[in-house]
């Protein structure tokens, strides 16, 4: 007589997580460059914006760090985040006819999504590293530990906020519009294109309130100290993704069952 093998509350899971991770891969592989463009597309945007700047600056240097990657790290997290923030907040509806499944949950399909998102941009940073390498662009990073850990906490936070407005979306859908229109100027205010040393101080309090701007702007620092950190702070990073942790999965815990009901 065949055993029944029983499975936690955990593996069980883990491996739904990981069925819908897989679902999103070959989601993203109909065609024959579906995952390539993937990755291709961003350091497209990324060589184009690069060689602006590079040009309109005249010369190899940024407060420090050399301009290639004042923009490359300006250009990935802000790109990250975004991205994340997109498809977290849609996989709510996305993944719907899924829940109909005991153990399909949405923090799973949240979670598989942003996990293959992460992916994806491990793979276009070390498709960076390779053109460096076969450029022979000497690459420097003073403290790897602590740029990881901000690409990270950048991950948190588009998830984070991504869920809030992924379950708004299930009550108000008209909502998506609403995130567009923030999203947008994020790509223009968060140190892509500038450092907060090229605004004088007295303008600093306009753009110091997003986490974003901390962000690239201690990730530049942590790869070269040279370029400095004023104006923005761990602590305050630190802070925004705590808060935004919490109160996604506050709301999450509330609201997920009458959100995928409607």
């Amino acid at each position: 007589m065949a055993s029944v093998q029983k499975r936690s509350t955990l593996k069980v899971w883990g491996d739904v997580i990981f069925a819908i991770f897989l679902r999103e891969i070959k989601s993203q592989s109909t065609d024959k460059i579906g995952l390539t463009w993937s990755v291709i597309s961003p350091l497209i945007m990324i060589g184009g914006m690069t060689a602006i700047r590079t040009f309109a600056s005249g010369n190899g240097d940024t407060h420090g760090m050399p301009t290639m990657f004042f923009m490359v790290y300006g250009l990935i997290l802000v790109q990250f985040f975004l991205m994340i923030l997109n498809k977290s907040s849609a996989a709510l509806q996305k993944n719907k006819p899924l829940y109909a499944f005991r153990q399909v949950q949405p923090i799973s399909s949240i979670l598989a999504i942003s996990f293959f998102e992460l992916l994806v941009k491990i793979f276009v940073v070390l498709t960076i590293v390779l053109i460096c390498f076969v450029l022979k662009i000497d690459i420097y990073v003073h403290d790897a530990i602590s740029v990881i850990l901000n690409f990270f906490k950048v991950w948190l936070l588009g998830v984070s906020i991504g869920t809030v407005f992924g379950l708004a979306y299930c009550y108000i859908p008209e909502l998506k519009k609403v995130q567009i229109l923030l999203s947008r100027p994020l790509f223009f205010i968060s140190g892509i294109f500038f450092s907060l040393q090229d605004i004088p101080r007295e303008y600093w309090h306009y753009l110091d309130w997003n986490p974003l701007l901390h962000a690239v702007e201690l990730t530049r620092y942590a790869a070269y100290p040279s370029y400095g950190h004023e104006g923005v702070s761990y602590f305050f990073l630190d802070m925004c993704v705590l808060v935004s942790v919490f109160f996604a999965l506050a709301c999450y815990h509330v609201s997920w069952k009458q959100a995928i009901s409607r």
